[in-house]
């Protein structure tokens, strides 16, 4: 007999998870597919190896007793792969399970409207593929590292973020391509522990979704930590063991060359959709992606959350859409609000932003205006010798925040207000009247929505 469930869950990664412990505490009958680590990407080769490498990465810099064997056997802690090759996710499997959620190992596919193949895999594995029916499916299968077509890429082993977060090993030279989040959180770790890092990226400047003072501030502090930064360049091709002492070379497009024991891919991710026979529910995909409605739905009782609903790429997202497509599936009259979602990258200096920068804003049609602080000539830059800056947007017809972009110490943490008044379009006058410590960067956000508040017209 075919099991029934009132919702089955494609992905057991941040999003999959709340998923399921939410439905699970409201006494929903949850079944989680996972055709890999149950916890996803984010536990065991993202998020959190990557910030427990940079925290090694700079007490070592700073002299602190942190060296490479150290930082690797942290790592392996973080990521349950102590003495082990790959990570043990039994402890997800268990939370879940306490959750009331029946954890299936496997590849899910559709077979129509509210049921599912699923192919057995993961260790073991064997035997004939299980046919469950579900009330409601939740699709939330994440993403993977994108490859791109690069002649004499297939030639070597090149690394993804899988590699880049769990190699136990220093390569002897590293070449990044792509400066986004990942490839400059990587390039710093690797730099700081006095691997030769470059980055290659096609913009004219790295992390270029930022503003361009943070990105300026970043690349300034990589160079700083000896990372050597090219922009507005491609690569063209990769030779294989072709370089100083067996390194490989990667092809620029401006002729010139980078070289490294290892190339690293961070160009962008692809969500994988290809192997879900979408056609079964009616849904077709375009250009890697679905399209859902503002209530993360794209076929009658199937919902989406993380990676493949966007708009952002984030754990905190996934985590918010696994819980919001819970509610959903269970009938509960709720509308997602993604339109203030925090972005933070824990380099040094970190970058941490919200919402609209001035262009995007004005493109809308709103009446926006930007202002600065300059965090290094403030009290909290002064007292621990840091630069950065506090930007942000403002909405002058309606005097409310519309964009916040920060460089700088603890500015993931100072993002916060910024996002509630994006989220809630608390007045910049209330802003500019609350009493923020000193001296902190939440100080110099304070002192941003001041100059902002005395310097627009006051509504007639």
């Amino acid at each position: 007999m075919t099991d029934r469930y009132d919702i089955a869950i494609i992905g057991a990664g941040a999003a999959g998870e709340a998923a399921a412990q939410y439905a699970g505490s409201r006494g929903a009958r949850v079944a989680i597919v996972e055709r890999d680590l149950f916890g996803g990407g984010c536990p065991f080769w993202q998020c959190m190896p990557s910030k427990a490498l940079l925290h090694a990465a700079a007490v070592h810099h700073a002299g602190g007793d942190f060296p490479w064997k150290r930082a690797s056997d942290f790592r392996d802690w973080m990521i349950s792969r102590e003495k082990i090759d790959y990570p043990d996710d039994s402890g997800h499997v268990k939370a879940l399970e306490a959750a009331g959620a029946t954890a299936i190992r496997g590849l899910a596919r559709f077979t129509g409207p509210g049921a599912l193949e699923i192919t057995p895999g993961g260790p073991g594995a064997g035997g004939a593929p299980i046919a469950i029916e579900a009330g409601n499916v939740i699709v939330a299968v994440g993403s993977h590292s994108k490859i791109p077509p690069l002649p004499g890429l297939d030639e070597i082993e090149f690394w993804t973020n899988k590699m880049g977060t769990g190699t136990r090993a220093l390569p002897d030279g590293l070449v990044v391509l792509g400066g986004g989040p990942s490839g400059v959180e990587l390039s710093q770790v690797y730099a700081r522990f006095g691997v030769p890092v470059t980055i290659v990226h096609p913009r004219d400047r790295i992390h270029d979704r930022e503003h361009p003072r943070s990105s300026g501030f970043l690349a300034r502090g990589l160079e700083r930590d000896g990372v050597v930064v090219r922009l507005g360049l491609r690569a063209v091709g990769v030779r294989a063991h072709a370089g100083t002492n067996g390194r490989h070379v990667v092809d620029l497009s401006d002729g010139s060359t980078a070289e490294g024991e290892a190339i690293m891919l961070t160009i962008g991710r692809e969500v994988p959709l290809e192997d879900l026979n979408l056609g079964a529910i009616g849904v077709e995909a375009s250009e890697g992606r679905v399209k859902s409605d503002d209530h993360l739905r794209i076929a009658p009782n199937v919902y989406v959350a993380g990676d493949i609903a966007g708009p952002e790429l984030h754990t905190h997202t996934g985590h918010y859409q696994g819980e919001m497509a819970a509610m959903l599936a269970l009938g509960d009259d709720v509308t997602p609000d993604l339109h203030a979602i925090p972005r933070a990258t824990y380099t040094d200096p970190e970058t941490a932003s919200v919402g609209l920068l001035v262009d995007q804003a004005r493109e809308k049609g709103i009446d926006a205006v930007e202002f600065t602080q300059d965090l290094a000539t403030s009290a909290r830059g002064e007292v621990i010798e840091a630069q950065g800056h506090v930007t942000i947007v403002v909405d002058r017809a309606n005097r409310t925040l519309v964009g916040a972009f920060m460089a700088g110490p603890a500015v993931s943490e100072t993002i916060h207000e910024a996002v509630l008044a994006v989220k809630t379009g608390i007045s910049i006058d209330v802003l500019a009247d609350t009493i923020h410590a000193f001296p902190t960067t939440a100080r110099v956000l304070g002192t941003a929505f001041i100059e902002a508040a005395r310097s627009l017209p006051k509504p007639a």
